[in-house]
């Protein structure tokens, strides 16, 4: 539904009868330029190979380095919540 910065009318009848038209009516489609379709999916389909060859590519020293960080962060946020 399309946000207007118009305002409702303060009679009740009338401001009734512009939510059902606003709430009924078609919305517009999206239409989308073909390159941003194509970068999207370009984008997309670096963003699945980019994890495991960002894996492959770090030495066991510096991986044990950012899963120490990982876990250190995780067990700080977890000592300030109480358990449910």
């Amino acid at each position: 539904m399309k946000r207007s910065s118009k305002k409702l009318p303060r009679d009740t009848n009338q401001r009734a009868a512009e939510i059902v038209r606003l709430s009924t009516e078609e919305p517009a489609p999206i239409q989308t330029e073909p390159v941003t379709a194509y970068l999207a999916a370009i984008g997309r389909k670096g963003g699945l190979k980019g994890g495991k060859v960002r894996a492959e590519r770090l030495s066991d020293k510096r991986r044990k380095e950012i899963a120490s960080l990982g876990g250190k962060a995780l067990s700080k946020s977890r000592q300030n919540k109480p358990l449910p």
